[in-house]
């Protein structure tokens, strides 16, 4: 055999990353270093199938990373990928990570990791340990020759099981050379096929009908896992007579229809709460009816529940319900309907909650930006130039007012969390984006980048507070680097504002959830974004000369916010948190 027709041999670490842009890798999201170089490289690197070579956003922090891949993976479905170093590198991207694993997002991580039995590795960590103590799933490269099996395998658990993976890839294992036998594989490789979805049963379907035509005010809720059954659930809300609403991370699933509530709630207007405590029957598709969605469990008593959803753990998580149906939530909304249809017979339909009177009400409670309120603005002084602070609600409606709808709207945790949250109405639900299944303040700046790389013609808004902004504003050179259309509005109150407003009534002693003002829009123009400090409703201008503008950098706007408690504080600190 001549020399020419022997193909050197293929290193492990240039095996994984081939296949797994192969398996459907969308975009790759990183902090590189010498553990994962080579796979990272082979990943992204042009072939045949993709001569551009998969798209890769070198990220400044590894948790950054790991946020923009969870928000980009939200908002597209497809799988990406976050590429860290052993050790120190995974541990820095942990909280990006867990908040990833608890919204069951499809990202698989890639990072190094140290030969086995080499304890006294600076890099050392138990790798498998600490992902499985984040929720997400471990797997890892056991030899050479098992190394595309384990790649494939993980690659296949991300997709198909909506799961957050960590490969490890220990060091000697990615210096290894796969097996000549298996080299054909890897031009045969193709993203994996998802299971078939299944509705309900036709006696489950048979249950939900009955239900629904002996209800005289059905409310339908959709979460996340209702974002593909959307057509079906809004016919059989139709039928039914029933009205609409989402938890937080469905919100914008039913923008379209007349009759929906937007979120349920602790995020909801009052006259939206009003209509889903008065409901009788709620029925809920791809939603795991959290504390934040059932405002402690209050939204469920009185009424009989029923949730749908594909996953057998999501029943009893968080409250129990009275009929708990194992379906895909459009599916099983088609059954539902025909069951119902045979019911009602010449009826057609039922009015059910769908009067004229819950109409009016519906349009009065939609939207927070058209809730009246008492302006509790500070007024600019003459003369000295710490006075004047903006109230935020204000700030939001006006900033509300002056994006294109074309936006995807990122809040953080915090105090002020509910303004960017509610205040900003959003297009659908991939203009919306709720990284706050881990709690963790500071995400938000990442993961609004994750969302505008997935959605490029849109304007993505970050809401944050100081302190989360402070923990993260690294990546603003990343976007500033991307030449991204990003607005940061920072609520700044110079504090801890949810920690201020719920000790506050116990101890004056609050400096340390307290700090000194700082020129956050100071710091951002040292990294070249756009920024502005915004006091009063005057400030706004340099926004809307943005606006106007290519928008080929970020704008941050520091706003010195008045401070108040807002409503969301009732449910962060509920008893046991």
């Amino acid at each position: 055999m001549s020399a020419e027709t022997v193909a050197a041999p293929m290193k492990v670490s240039e095996a994984v990353g081939r296949i797994i842009a192969r398996m459907g890798a969308a975009h790759v999201f990183g902090v590189v270093g010498s553990g994962n170089f080579r796979a990272t490289n082979a990943l992204i690197a042009p072939d045949a199938e993709r001569p551009e070579g998969i798209p890769f956003t070198a990220a400044r922090h590894e948790m950054g990373a790991a946020c923009m891949a969870d928000a980009y993976s939200r908002s597209t479905g497809r799988l990406s990928v976050v590429t860290v170093h052993q050790g120190c590198g995974l541990s820095n991207a942990l909280t990006g990570i867990g908040e990833a694993a608890k919204s069951r997002t499809p990202v698989l991580v890639i990072s190094g990791d140290t030969p086995g039995g080499q304890y006294g590795s600076n890099f050392y960590i138990d790798q498998d340990k600490v992902v499985e103590g984040m929720g997400a799933v471990a797997e890892r490269l056991h030899s050479p020759a098992s190394a595309v099996a384990d790649t494939v395998r993980a690659v296949t658990r991300a997709v198909n099981d909506r799961r957050t993976v960590v490969l490890s890839m220990p060091l000697d294992v990615q210096e290894g050379t796969i097996p000549e036998g298996q080299r054909a594989l890897l031009d045969q490789m193709a993203p994996p096929v998802p299971p078939t979805p299944a509705g309900a049963s036709p006696e489950a379907a048979e249950r939900i009908a009955a239900l629904l035509a002996g209800a005289d005010r059905p409310v339908i809720v959709g979460g996340r896992g209702a974002a593909a059954g959307v057509g079906p659930i809004r016919a059989l809300a139709e039928r039914a007579g029933a009205l609409l609403t989402t938890s937080a991370v469905g919100r914008g699933l039913f923008h379209e229809d007349p009759w929906h509530l937007d979120v349920m709630g602790g995020f909801s207007t009052d006259g939206a709460a009003e209509l889903v405590r008065e409901a009788d029957l709620l029925l809920v598709f791809g939603a795991a009816l959290n504390r934040w969605t059932t405002r402690d469990g209050t939204h469920l008593r009185g009424k009989t529940v029923i949730q749908v959803d594909d996953t057998p753990r999501a029943f009893g998580l968080h409250y129990p319900v009275d009929l708990e149906v194992l379906g895909d939530a459009g599916l099983t909304a088609a059954a539902v309907d025909v069951a119902l249809a045979a019911r009602l017979g010449a009826e057609g339909k039922r009015t059910g909650y769908r009067t004229d009177q819950t109409r009016a009400r519906v349009a009065a409670s939609l939207h927070w930006r058209d809730q009246p309120f008492e302006d509790v603005s500070d007024p600019v002084v003459a003369g000295d130039p710490d006075s004047g602070r903006i109230d935020p609600r204000l700030l939001t409606n006006r900033l509300d007012e002056m994006v294109p709808m074309e936006r995807v709207v990122v809040p953080d945790g915090g105090n002020f969390n509910a303004y960017p949250a509610m205040h900003f109405r959003v297009p659908d639900n991939t203009g919306y984006c709720v990284p706050l299944a881990f709690q963790s303040i500071g995400l938000a700046l990442s993961s609004a980048m994750g969302s505008q790389l997935a959605s490029p013609d849109r304007i993505a808004i970050a809401g944050v507070g100081d302190g989360g902004l402070l923990m993260s504003l690294v990546e603003l050179e990343t976007a500033v680097r991307l030449k991204m259309p990003l607005m940061v509005v920072v609520y700044n109150d110079a504090a801890y504002g949810a920690e201020v407003h719920h000790f506050v009534h116990e101890t004056d002693r609050l400096d340390t959830v307290q700090f000194p003002p700082t020129d956050i829009a100071a710091i951002a123009a040292g990294f070249g974004c756009a920024s502005v400090t915004v006091r009063q409703d005057s400030d706004l201008g340099a926004v809307q000369e943005w606006l106007d503008g290519p928008r080929d950098r970020p704008i941050l706007i520091d706003a010195k916010i008045a401070d108040f408690p807002s409503w969301v504080l009732a449910h962060s600190f509920a008893e046991g948190e």
